[in-house]
């Protein structure tokens, strides 16, 4: 029987996933063999020696410390993709809100409800105020055509928008599934300069921490809109600040607000709101369930963060799974270990992410604790299991 403790609420169409006779879900169960986790923290998390996954209902990851998961051999599953037509429309909304003062038109309206018979009057006379650009003929820089960049810029283009991509790592799906009238730019700087509309869709790393900020601002049109639902990071506050107040930057939505951009003119800030709506969480329960169910009674890694994907059929009488550092004769001395006790490889795979790698070994023959005990011994393997069919 595995435990895996709830972080968070979680769908329960994902947890009917887990079946009940090898899984106990729950907020208290005791030594769990996963956690299932939407925007706890875990950075102050003790990893008791059972825990062999996280898995995140969400594509962010910021909440989980990677680096000491991976140290103590524990897999961190997110879920792209799963969320992707949720922050899609959201998206859509904060470009509206843009560019029409939308925002701005129902909070002067609440202003008129003592005013009886002369609401009518009064909305005539102060509606000019509220005046905003049509998005129909503008151009929306995308940067970064991940699940929800492609999803977006198709949309816009649809909805009348020239639309320029920019991603130095565009995938072979994404490449695929973004429409052909979109035009792919190989420098950034392009986007700058031609976008009416920014949008942002990059993961927050030390490389793109801050990446809107005083210098690129200055090679941006006059009035840019810049919109910001990936994170809070990559925008530098007080950079964006001084553009709106000088006039540079016409308006700047964000879901990630902080003290300093609530209540600003010409900021819309929203509460994070990005994947709340009732099929992204399920979507993202039923992703994150798998992942960690594929993982914990078969082996297989996909979607992992921390470590590299390995999936292949289990075919043998037991399976070996071994995480391990990324360095050299570790899967040679992984091998040699299992000849030394007479056992027989059927099948193996292996892959390396950054310094971290996975190898995966089916076996011939039922093997015991004693292949463990020889293979936890070597100085770069973090942990070793055995799966029975």
């Amino acid at each position: 029987m595995y435990n895996v403790k709830l972080m968070n609420k979680i769908s329960s169409n994902g947890l009917n996933r887990l079946p009940s006779d090898l899984f106990t879900c729950g907020a208290d169960v005791q030594n769990p063999a996963a956690l299932l986790v939407r925007s706890a923290d875990l950075h102050s998390e003790e990893f008791n020696p059972e825990l062999l996954c996280i898995a995140r209902a969400g594509a962010g990851v910021n909440n989980i410390p990677l680096d000491r998961a991976a140290e103590a051999g524990v897999v961190v599953f997110n879920t792209p993709g799963a969320n992707a037509n949720a922050v899609k429309e959201l998206v859509l909304t904060g470009l509206f809100l843009s560019s029409r003062k939308v925002a701005e038109g129902i909070e002067w309206a609440k202003t008129l409800k003592e005013s009886g018979d002369e609401v009518g009057k009064l909305v005539e006379k102060g509606k000019g105020q509220f005046v905003g650009p049509e998005i129909a003929g503008k151009t929306l820089g995308v940067i970064g055509l991940g699940a929800i960049g492609v999803l977006v810029a198709n949309a816009a283009e649809r909805l009348g928008m020239t639309v320029l991509g920019y991603d130095p790592y565009l995938s072979v799906d994404a490449a695929w599934s973004v429409s052909r009238n979109i035009r792919h730019c190989t420098d950034i700087n392009e986007i700058y300069e031609k976008s009416d509309y920014i949008t942002i869709h990059v993961p927050a790393t030390p490389e793109t921490a801050g990446m809107i900020n005083a210098a690129t601002i200055s090679v941006m049109k006059d009035d840019v809109r810049i919109l910001n639902f990936a994170r809070g990071t990559l925008v530098n506050t007080d950079d964006i600040l001084k553009a709106l107040y000088d006039g540079k930057v016409a308006k700047y939505v964000t879901d990630f607000p902080d003290a300093k951009l609530i209540d600003v003119p010409n900021v819309i800030a929203l509460p994070h709101l990005g994947a709340s709506t009732p099929e992204s969480e399920e979507n993202c329960a039923v992703m994150a369930v798998d992942e960690l169910k594929n993982y914990i009674l078969r082996g297989n890694i996909k979607n992992s963060v921390n470590f590299p994907t390995v999936c292949m059929p289990m075919n043998g009488v037991c399976r070996l799974c071994v995480l391990h550092k990324n360095v050299p004769n570790t899967v040679n001395n992984i091998t040699w270990e299992i000849s030394a006790l007479g056992l027989n490889i059927a099948n193996m795979q292996n892959a390396s992410k950054r310094d971290w790698a996975y190898t995966v070994i089916d076996l011939d023959n039922d093997a015991d604790e004693a292949i463990i005990e020889k293979i936890s011994a070597l100085p770069a393997v973090v942990r070793a299991r055995l799966i029975r069919k």
